[in-house]
């Protein structure tokens, strides 16, 4: 498969979970694909950039990197991300709040500024698509729970963010879309501490029975549909939200305190 041959992409917090699986998916389209993240990387596809998301000077020199070398910017997978524990909106301290908003929101829009910035110019070159922006946001977005509290209200400003950026970039003709993915369950490190605390397969048998499907899902799965979004399949879509959530939303929940 080469649909994105001679793309650039940018995917953060490409060292593990959904990040690392969309580089690998990616790049078997064919993009040329920059890795983003805090922590480090052990091999996989295209290279890697040292890239706090919270900092817009770090933002700014990612840019002028991926432009200096790699001459263009096509996609940007705005994926990185943290849970910032589980703390209700009385348990949640200040410090906590301000942490999950500054990664997982205002990384979001910094993200979304600046890829604008280099897409206008150096896009795709078809007057219908010249760039894609896909934001991992959450079932979180979509409906409610106890907890957490800011990890909610950060993937519920990305999902309208989202929507935000698609019409302005429809609005100036830039020919850049901007999608929403929300992930169930997935099986990646944000479970870390669950994992640690009930092991791997009980964790996975325990998240995974609250999705009428049966299962947790895998990074790969939304990998592709991130994939789908970044290529010109999808050229028609623009302030659109995804769910693949194994059909949590679809009805209530069992039990509340869950989310991707």
């Amino acid at each position: 498969m080469s649909e994105l041959s001679g793309q650039v992409a940018i995917v953060t917090g490409g060292s593990s979970g959904i990040g690392a699986a969309s580089v690998e998916l990616l790049a078997q389209a064919g993009a040329t694909v920059i890795a983003t993240d805090i922590q480090p990387r052990t091999g996989g596809t295209g290279r890697f950039v040292h890239h706090d998301v919270t900092s817009e000077e770090a933002w700014k020199a990612l840019l002028a990197d991926v432009l200096g070398r790699e001459g263009r910017l096509d996609i940007l997978v705005n994926n990185a991300g943290v849970s910032g524990g589980w703390g209700t909106v009385e348990s949640t301290t200040v410090e906590q709040w301000r942490q999950v908003e500054a990664i997982n929101s205002e990384g979001v829009f910094l993200g979304c500024k600046y890829a604008i910035e280099g897409m206008k110019v150096t896009g795709a070159g078809k007057p219908e698509s010249k760039g894609s922006i896909v934001n991992v946001s959450s079932i979180a977005a979509l409906i409610g729970s106890a907890g957490p509290a800011a990890y909610s209200a950060s993937k519920g400003a990305v999902r309208l963010l989202s929507k935000s950026v698609a019409l302005h970039c429809a609005e100036k003709k830039y020919g850049i879309r901007c999608n929403s993915v929300h992930p169930g369950g997935i099986d990646t490190p944000i479970f870390n501490p669950l994992w640690q605390a009930m092991g791997h397969e009980k964790g996975k048998e325990m998240i995974g029975s609250h999705h009428p499907i049966g299962r947790m899902g895998e990074p790969e799965e939304i990998g592709e549909m991130i994939l789908w979004l970044a290529s010109d399949r999808s050229r028609f879509v623009t302030g659109a939200e995804f769910t693949s959530d194994g059909g949590v939303t679809a009805g209530l929940m069992r039990r509340s305190g869950f989310a991707s």
